[in-house]
């Protein structure tokens, strides 16, 4: 698998637009198709084409490209009414970059398989910058073989590709990172907001700590928003309220307790009732300096 071959992306939004514009470069032939007409505009302007419906755009492609919010949005350009389970060719791949629950990537690569799709779960880490440079992290579940026929696809539109395992692995590791990047997110608050509490300026304990050992690129990125109150969204709190949703069913699933993931999910779900959903996930240092 490899160039000529035709690439659906169902999904051109903030990731999915770069991403897109990204396998036009490395010259594959792009079907797009966006709910708002909008989005595609400058798909259409890099050369790709635009279909009224997934259906429509599943019928001519030979791998489709998922990239959207939820279960509920991967479920419906899959396998609703219009959607790309009704018209794609036996022998065709869907890869599906959006981050959803191991349960429903697994449920939907059965489904396509029926069809004979085989169908990856391939969540990516990185965001926008990651996206539009073209350097994504992808973690992918789903067959050997199927991983292998994607990997020139995938090499457009990422830097680091691991094979995690079958189906729903890919969503598994996705739902690990999360973990990891919200508890950060949230031991982050605290330690600010102890700083704070305590009399010192939490802009010089930042300035002590992001050099040695706590360093990440997590504390990089978001210590100085957290610092500065700056809570223009650069990923929206809901998302990963909505990541850590799934990182607790995970569990659930598996039998084991996360309660640091069960805190943190208190914290993004305050913000949300806040209506916060949409600042920035640095605002929960202002949820946890409220609980003081």
């Amino acid at each position: 698998m490899g160039e000529g071959l035709r690439i659906g992306v169902i999904g051109v939004g903030v990731m999915g637009r770069p991403m897109a514009l990204n396998l036009l470069r490395a010259g594959f032939p792009v079907a797009a198709y966006a709910r708002r007409a909008a989005a595609v505009e400058s798909l259409v302007a890099a050369g790709a084409q635009v279909f009224a419906s997934p259906a429509a755009l599943a019928a001519v492609c030979d791998v489709v490209i998922t990239v959207v919010t939820a279960d509920a949005d991967v479920e419906q350009v899959l396998f609703g009414p219009d959607g790309v389970g009704t018209t794609i060719r036996p022998g065709s791949l869907v890869i599906d970059h959006s981050t959803i629950s191991p349960a429903t990537a697994r449920s939907g690569a059965l489904r396509l398989g029926r069809q004979s799709v085989q169908m990856l779960d391939a969540p990516v880490s990185g965001g926008e910058a990651g996206a539009i440079a073209g350097t994504l992290s992808i973690m992918v579940g789903g067959a050997l073989d199927a991983f292998e026929r994607a990997t020139p696809v995938l090499s457009a539109v990422g830097k680091t590709l691991v094979h995690v395992g079958d189906s729903g692995a890919g969503q598994i590791a996705k739902a690990a990172n999360q973990l990891a990047i919200c508890v950060t997110l949230q031991g982050m608050a605290e330690a600010f907001c102890l700083a704070q509490a305590s009399g010192v300026d939490p802009a010089r304990v930042l300035e002590a700590v992001r050099q040695g050992p706590a360093a990440s690129r997590i504390l990089d990125v978001m210590g100085p928003k957290m610092v500065s109150g700056d809570s223009r969204a650069g990923v929206e709190s809901r998302l990963h309220w909505k990541d850590l949703r799934i990182v607790l069913e995970a569990a659930r699933r598996a039998g084991v307790a996360l309660p640091a993931a069960a805190i943190a999910t208190q914290t993004f779900s305050a913000l949300q009732k806040s209506g916060g959903e949409r600042l920035d996930s640095s605002a929960i240092v202002e949820v946890v300096r409220r609980s003081r």
